[in-house]
């Protein structure tokens, strides 16, 4: 399980920001091609917008919101990664699409 600490420390982990900006464009590119009868598909859609023009910025919550959720994996070092700092790109899309709808939102 993670300390706080050690969730605090992979806000700023440069592999796992990467892993999860990529993650959201690809999100963000199926959120454009799902149906437009989807559930909150409008505010998802504006999600997208702004994920495709600042990436950085709507990651960085998603990323935290992640970790929260995942709080009870292993977290790992630079040097032996845990469940979360090794995680790979199949086990972090799941993860940041989970947690779309909490920032796709009116306003």
């Amino acid at each position: 399980m993670a300390t706080y600490i050690e969730l605090r420390k992979a806000f700023g982990n440069n592999r796992l920001k990467n892993l999860t900006e990529s993650a959201c464009i690809v999100a963000a590119m199926a959120i454009v091609a799902e149906d437009a009868g989807a559930p909150n598909h409008d505010n998802r859609l504006a999600w997208a917008r702004r994920a495709f023009t600042n990436t950085t910025a709507v990651a960085e919550p998603v990323l935290k919101a992640m970790l929260a959720a995942n709080k009870d994996l292993e977290i790992g070092d630079e040097n032996t990664p845990g469940t979360i700092l090794g995680a790979t790109d199949a086990q972090v899309q799941p993860k940041v699409d989970a947690v779309i709808d909490l920032f796709a939102t009116e306003g």
